[in-house]
């Protein structure tokens, strides 16, 4: 960064060449910009998951994904099963061992009040299907991104780290 520069002109630059009205905009040039925020988000998610070699900032990858999403929620017809916006993480690169989990890794959902909070615990009953007088005793955090891993250890040494992997 030059003396007097702003850190925040690249995001701003960013910001502006992906903020366009969705209004104003043909089907064609819809389908256009969604094919190209495509292809630029897995080539990032690859640079970061992959190669773990990251190519743009966090600022610039979220202003990406979320013209992405802005654009498909706008136009549901367009949503694709290998869009960004529809699944988690990158493939595999084959260079790890896969590790079986001797219990499933479930993904992190955002709960906002007691309903919500009941619902989720009865779906994990019905995945381990536990009967309703088992207690079942867990801990609420803030959800913040990262990674979740599984550490196994034996006799008080490390033994395996494993992820959920991509899903």
């Amino acid at each position: 960064m030059r003396r007097g520069e702003s850190p925040f002109n690249n995001y701003n630059s960013t910001l502006k060449r992906h903020v366009k009205s969705t209004f104003t905009m043909s089907t064609d040039s819809i389908e256009k910009e969604i094919a190209q925020l495509r292809e630029q988000i897995n080539e990032y998610n690859y640079r970061y998951y992959i190669k773990d070699d990251p190519s743009v900032s966090d600022e610039e990858y979220d202003v990406a994904f979320r013209r992405l999403t802005e654009l498909e929620t706008a136009n549901p017809q367009l949503i694709t099963p290998d869009s960004p916006t529809q699944r988690v993480g990158a493939p595999l690169d084959g260079e790890f061992e896969t590790v079986e989990h001797r219990w499933p890794m479930l993904s992190l959902q955002d709960v906002r009040d007691e309903g919500e909070l009941q619902d989720w615990e009865n779906r994990l009953r019905r995945h381990l299907h536990l009967d309703a007088e088992v207690d079942v005793e867990y801990v609420c955090e803030p959800k913040m991104d990262g990674l979740a891993v599984s550490l196994h250890y034996n006799n008080g040494q490390f033994d395996v780290g494993a992820t959920r992997g991509d899903g």
